[in-house]
């Protein structure tokens, strides 16, 4: 059995840069500190390769599989009335039950749309999308696309 060069003589390991600052780790990360990044443009995230795409069809009402960690969901183009909702469910592996799921806009929609997600469980999560035009307002048209993300969390 070999040795790691990354453990240090007192049995931690340590990550050495590459040459243009970057590194790859194999297997899990563990730490009882703190990642952080001092960039004012690169931040923390997934890498290229991570993200996956689907679309939905039929309806705003029918569910998507989507199995990576983030990624962009296209809705299907039918008409929301105004005050309605349609919601749906992704189903997704990589989904727990105590995982946070952030969504957005990825480009701009038609004034007074929402996207929130209203459920979270093992293997799935629901997006709800919300026409909050008033009644004699204007239906909601088009496809949108959802970017989201999963951030892993536990409950204790």
């Amino acid at each position: 059995m070999g040795t790691n060069p990354n453990t240090n003589a007192a049995g931690t390991n340590t990550i050495d840069y590459g040459a243009d600052e970057t590194t790859s780790i194999r297997g899990p990360l563990s730490t009882t500190s703190s990642v952080l990044s001092s960039s004012s443009s690169l931040g923390i995230g997934y890498k290229t390769g991570a993200g996956s795409t689907v679309t939905q069809i039929t309806s705003r009402a029918t569910g998507v599989t989507i199995n990576s960690i983030c990624g962009q969901i296209t809705t299907d183009n039918s008409s929301l009335a105004a005050e309605a909702s349609a919601k749906f469910t992704v189903t997704n592996s990589s989904v727990a039950e105590a995982d946070v799921i952030v969504i957005s806009f990825r480009d701009a929609v038609a004034l007074n749309t929402d996207v929130v997600v209203t459920d979270t469980a093992a293997g799935t999560f629901e997006i709800t999308v919300i026409n909050n035009n008033v009644a004699a307002g204007t239906a909601e048209t088009g496809a949108i696309v959802i970017n989201y993300a999963i951030i892993k969390a536990v409950a204790a």
